[in-house]
């Protein structure tokens, strides 16, 4: 079951045909209702979410209360749960932010958003990359990057997202102009921040070798990916799995490889070999740790082959967020659509896995891609 966190603004855009320059503060919001606004934000979701009501049976909404996504969520019939209750009828920021940390808590796969330049920062301010999201635009301002161009576009990746498509995931700039210098017709935007979003593309979107990936090429973009985490996380241990992509990696590193086994990396050094499941809880007990991963197997195996020194013990300590799954496109291409599989020998750990997670399949190149539930 596909996971969606949903935050709507109920208030984006409606000083934006009042000639009000936006919508933020309450005092804009107040007189542009008195002046017969439209609440728009609403409308505009229910759009986007068209494309993807013939897929509810694959989907569990998280969202807040009211206007924030309930009403219109079960309006729709999409099974859902609120996580959020906000407790005035004019809805703030710390309503946005507080929906998007509920969201993060349930562990959903992507959030999805309506609203404008400001929401999106505020969701910025929490999410932090944690999570990919992607914005409806309904705002008077919508110089960020983290934006559909149109509702209709939005759902449309939404949809290609929930069925499993092989979807790019990309760092989005959120940017915001100061509305009070705006309405005095001086336009000052700057960055705040950025999120990762999914983006709808061509499979293979930069073409090498005549439109085919050159395999040495394709690993040695992945290597580089990996080896600037270790370079900008020089105190983290990197777990390095089994697998043909994460030997490259350990070619690169100019550092000799244990074939089928668990060696572990800090500061681009080799901390040790071919560790046991036991050693690895050792060197790691109370480290920042990252493991890597690529695909083991014919169908798509995650964990579970190949690499049992990794034990549920240590897997419970390593977020999904320190999961470095390394794949070329064409590897993925090759599972036909099946989702990956993850058979850790603990049932929450699998459950915890389940959804979506980010593929590494370049330099700074990175996919959504399905893990199965079988749980």
């Amino acid at each position: 079951m596909f996971k969606l966190g949903l935050v709507i603004n109920p208030y984006a855009g409606i000083g934006g045909a009042l000639a009000l320059k936006g919508s933020d503060g309450q005092a804009i919001r107040e007189k542009a209702l008195l002046m017969g606004a439209d609440k728009l934000a609403v409308e505009k979701t229910r759009i986007a979410l068209e494309y993807v009501i013939t897929h509810q049976d694959k989907l569990h909404i998280y969202t807040a209360a009211g206007e924030m996504g309930q009403e219109l969520i079960e309006h729709l019939g999409f099974i859902n749960t609120c996580v959020y209750w906000p407790n005035n009828s004019q809805t703030e920021s710390f309503d946005t932010q507080a929906t998007v940390k509920a969201l993060i808590e349930q562990k959903v796969d992507l959030i999805l958003f309506a609203g404008g330049d400001g929401t999106a920062r505020n969701i910025c301010e929490v999410v932090n990359n944690k999570i990919p999201v992607l914005g409806i635009p309904a705002g008077c301002k919508i110089h960020s990057a983290v934006y559909g161009v149109t509702p209709q576009a939005t759902g449309r990746v939404l949809e290609q997202v929930i069925k499993g498509k092989i979807v790019s995931v990309s760092d989005a700039e959120v940017m915001d102009i100061d509305e009070d210098l705006f309405r005095q017709g001086k336009v000052k935007a700057r960055q705040f921040g950025e999120m990762q979003v999914p983006t709808e593309v061509q499979y293979i979107q930069a073409v090498k070798m005549g439109g085919k990936e050159s395999d040495e090429l394709v690993l040695a973009d992945i290597a580089a990916h990996v080896i600037e985490d270790m370079q900008d996380n020089p105190e983290h241990i990197f777990v390095m799995g089994s697998g043909s992509t994460v030997e490259f990696i350990m070619q690169e590193l100019h550092i000799e490889n244990t074939l089928l086994g668990v060696d572990l990396i800090q500061d681009q050094q080799l901390l040790a070999s071919d560790v046991t499941s036991q050693q690895l809880l050792d060197y790691t007990h109370g480290k920042e740790c990252k493991l890597v991963l690529t695909l083991i197997g014919g169908q798509g195996h995650m964990l579970g082959r190949g690499n049992q020194q990794l034990s549920a013990e240590f897997l419970q300590g390593v977020s999904k967020q320190n999961i470095l799954l390394v794949a070329t496109k064409t590897k993925l291409a090759k599972l036909e659509g099946r989702p990956l599989i993850v058979d850790s020998g603990n049932v929450q750990i699998n459950k915890d896995l389940a959804g979506l997670i980010t593929v590494i399949t370049g330099y700074r190149d990175q996919v959504l891609y399905p893990v199965a539930d079988y749980n």
